[in-house]
């Protein structure tokens, strides 16, 4: 993705940095090292990609912010504006700020037609049970948009991604304890919206 873009300057070779610590890779990224940018896209490419697909339930729409937010790290090395704390905590926050603004100038989701629903081939769930999924995961994406924009974050990464409460923390610069309050706030809403359960 970074060839041709950037020089290195080091002659660290790609495999030199799979097993880089996140520390090591950061430093070498500061200096333009393409070696080092390459593996950080490795590492967190398809994490972001799944955060943004499970927040908008757009393939198209997921790459394309998918590629903003390297984007956007690149340019942010270039003016030394990058990350203060937590570098997964930024890329996620890139990410989670590229969502809410898409809808924000959408206004409201688009419902996917039944009839753009691909044939169902032999080996595959029955038309009406993939129907029942896809509603099922377009309400649960339209009541998480409901919820307060650090609440979505933190039910996005906690039970769509699977960071601990301690790993939200960091991402989000919150103590523990708001990361839990946000939590349970956000599943009692959530829980309300869904089931109509105080």
């Amino acid at each position: 993705m970074f060839k041709g873009r950037l020089q290195t300057s080091q002659p660290e070779s790609p495999a030199s940095f799979a097993d880089a610590s996140e520390e090591v890779l950061l430093t070498a990224a500061m200096q333009y090292d393409e070696a080092a940018l390459s593996e950080l896209y490795d590492r967190y490419e398809a994490k972001i990609y799944n955060y943004i697909f499970r927040r908008t339930g757009d393939e198209a729409l997921a790459e394309d912010f998918t590629s903003q937010v390297f984007l956007k790290m690149l340019e942010s090395i270039r003016d030394q504006k990058a990350w203060h704390s937590s570098f997964s905590g930024w890329l996620y926050r890139i990410a989670h700020n590229l969502v809410i603004d898409h809808y924000r100038r959408k206004g409201k989701h688009d419902a996917v037609e039944l009839e753009e629903a691909s044939p169902l081939t032999s080996g595959e769930e029955p038309l009406e049970v993939k129907v029942a999924h896809t509603l099922d995961a377009e309400r649960l994406r339209s009541a998480i948009r409901r919820l307060t924009e650090e609440q979505a974050e933190v039910v996005s990464l906690r039970f769509l991604e699977g960071y601990s409460i301690s790993e939200v923390a960091v991402m989000m610069n919150r103590t523990e304890g708001a990361i839990k309050a946000l939590q349970y706030r956000a599943v009692a809403t959530l829980r309300s919206m869904l089931y109509g359960v105080l």
